[in-house]
């Protein structure tokens, strides 16, 4: 587990809390502190287990038909065994990742396809754009930074939209 100077919520005093876990192992090596932050947070029993269901017939809601949603934004805090987490990465893996991931969105199928573009050497005009339309994010929240979350910035980093955006 990588221990930075000051975790968020120790660092600025308007955090509900403030804990990155460096890697997978983390939430068990130290699942006495875990353990109950996440359980507060989320509201749930010390016996509660994820599931994951990608089954998208299966979700309902409230969405009110007058009002349909226009847009929506995705961020992935992705996690890859054998790989660190955003504050336990190394740069090597980080750019390993983003290898992996450009690779991978290559061969997406024709109604998921779209384009991978790296932050590190990306066209001016190419980011202004991304920026002014609202896709790409930036630098410097400070909560990332005093995790550690922002090393190496902006290498192995980038951002994929579909062909429709």
């Amino acid at each position: 587990v990588q221990v930075h100077p000051g975790p968020p919520a120790v660092e600025f005093d308007n955090q509900h809390c403030g804990i990155y876990a460096g890697d997978k192992d983390s939430y068990s090596d130290f699942a006495d502190v875990f353990d109950p932050i996440i359980q507060e947070y989320h509201g749930i029993k010390a016996d509660a287990r994820h599931t994951s269901d990608m089954d998208s017939t299966k979700l309902v809601g409230n969405v009110n038909p007058d009002a349909p949603v226009k847009s929506t934004r995705i961020r992935v805090g992705r996690s890859i065994n054998g790989y660190g987490l955003s504050p336990g990465i190394t740069k090597e893996q980080r750019l390993a990742v983003e290898q992996l991931f450009a690779s991978a969105s290559k061969k997406f199928p024709e109604n998921l396809a779209g384009e991978y573009y790296p932050l590190t050497g990306m066209d001016e005009e190419v980011r202004k754009q991304l920026v002014d339309d609202h896709f790409l994010f930036m630098s410097g929240d400070p909560n990332l930074k005093v995790a550690g979350m922002e090393r190496d910035w902006p290498e192995g980093r980038g951002i994929f939209h579909n062909k429709e955006k």
